[in-house]
């Protein structure tokens, strides 16, 4: 275990407290923390058909779970996502073997087999399954694509061309974390939040009231009156067509 990152695969991580380039909040109760670096992921493959050593297993403030150092036969080092039981080497092909860490094509891998860090187009680069003791399920192959079961029990369709990591993320623990005091959030850069509530009428729609009122509205409002419970954020995006089956509210 090092106890410091490698210098050259790390820069400053600017601060920006919930604000847009105008300096306004647009995120509200974010500010302060803890002053890191940002270490630089190689979430694609840069370096295919060379294996790489397994220098060390680090700690990074940026992610939830832990990050390897990578050093490859001509010299050159980088982060990867650690995966669980990794072994002292990894290697990036278009097929290779079945070991955690290693990193081929969805076309190459067996059906039953968990990976992580997938691509969902090729050479984009890992944009799923990157939190920690996360890992998606291959489900078929039919034709040019390949069926996967998310962590979020979604099932979704991706080319078989693109490239994944076999084996599930480090730190499957962190799910059960808990905070054991107000200052842990606040290391976290997580400003107190007030319950809308315990507000005036004038500054939130759920404020006034004698003594313990309750919100007397149909529906919980955001200070500025729309929705706030319910409300479908995410947009329309041509990847969803793509989607098998929609994952299913707990």
């Amino acid at each position: 275990m090092k106890k410091k990152p490698q210098k050259s695969l790390t820069r400053a991580l600017k601060r920006k407290s919930g604000r847009n380039n105008s300096g306004r909040i647009t995120i509200r109760h974010r500010g302060g923390g803890a002053k890191r670096r940002y270490r630089i992921i190689e979430f694609g493959q840069k370096k295919i058909d060379q294996k790489a050593k397994v220098l060390s297993i680090e700690y990074d403030p940026n992610r939830t779970c832990d990050i390897a150092l990578l050093e490859y036969q001509d010299g050159t080092r980088q982060y990867i996502l650690a995966p669980q039981n990794l072994k002292q080497e990894v290697e990036i092909r278009e097929k290779t073997d079945l070991e955690p860490g290693n990193r081929m094509k969805l076309k190459n891998i067996p059906v039953g087999t968990t990976i992580y860090n997938i691509e969902l187009i090729p050479g984009q680069g890992g944009k799923m399954a990157r939190s920690a003791g996360s890992s998606c399920q291959v489900m078929a192959h039919e034709g040019k694509y390949t069926l996967l079961k998310l962590p979020s029990t979604e099932m979704r369709n991706v080319q078989t061309e693109c490239f994944c990591s076999v084996g599930a993320l480090s730190n499957p623990e962190h799910r059960f974390k808990k905070l054991t005091k107000a200052g842990q959030t606040r290391h976290r850069g997580r400003r107190p939040q007030v319950r809308g509530s315990a507000m005036n009428p004038v500054d939130h729609p759920h404020g006034g009231g004698e003594g313990r009122a309750s919100i007397g509205l149909k529906y919980p409002k955001t200070p500025w009156g729309k929705h706030a419970l319910g409300v479908k954020t995410r947009k329309k995006k041509q990847s969803d067509k793509l989607i098998v089956q929609r994952r299913k509210n707990k």
